[in-house]
């Protein structure tokens, strides 16, 4: 994949959570109602919240998977055509992984504020 591919889907990506997360955003404190709506209103809210949360965290990690069976290919191509490098090659793909594997936790960590904090 080529990079401004590789680009164009990180921010498509990007933008469909955004998007997904206005509707747990866009909803404000009970005290800022002048009339409180039935209880199913909060349940539909929670359910909302839920359901973006799901989705944000799925595409997430769906693309975080992606990119680490990317790097997973790249090493091996790399340590088929240069053996002597391995040890470098090895360690280079770890440190891939890590800061993939951050990169879900961070989006981990926005999914559970969404859905318990805002």
């Amino acid at each position: 994949m080529s990079t401004m591919k590789k680009l164009l889907v990180l921010m498509f990506a990007l933008a469909l959570v955004l998007a997904l997360a206005v509707p747990a955003l866009a909803t404000g404190s009970e005290e800022a109602h002048a009339v409180p709506g039935p209880p199913e209103a909060s349940d539909s809210v929670k359910n909302t919240k839920a359901l973006a949360g799901a989705i944000s965290i799925g595409i997430v990690a769906a693309a975080a998977a992606v990119a680490m069976g990317s790097v997973g290919r790249r090493a091996v191509e790399g340590v088929t055509t240069k053996p002597e490098a391995a040890s470098k090659i090895r360690s280079t793909m770890m440190l891939s992984i890590v800061f993939i594997e951050t990169a879900v936790i961070y989006a981990l960590l926005i999914v559970i504020m969404i859905i318990f904090v805002l």
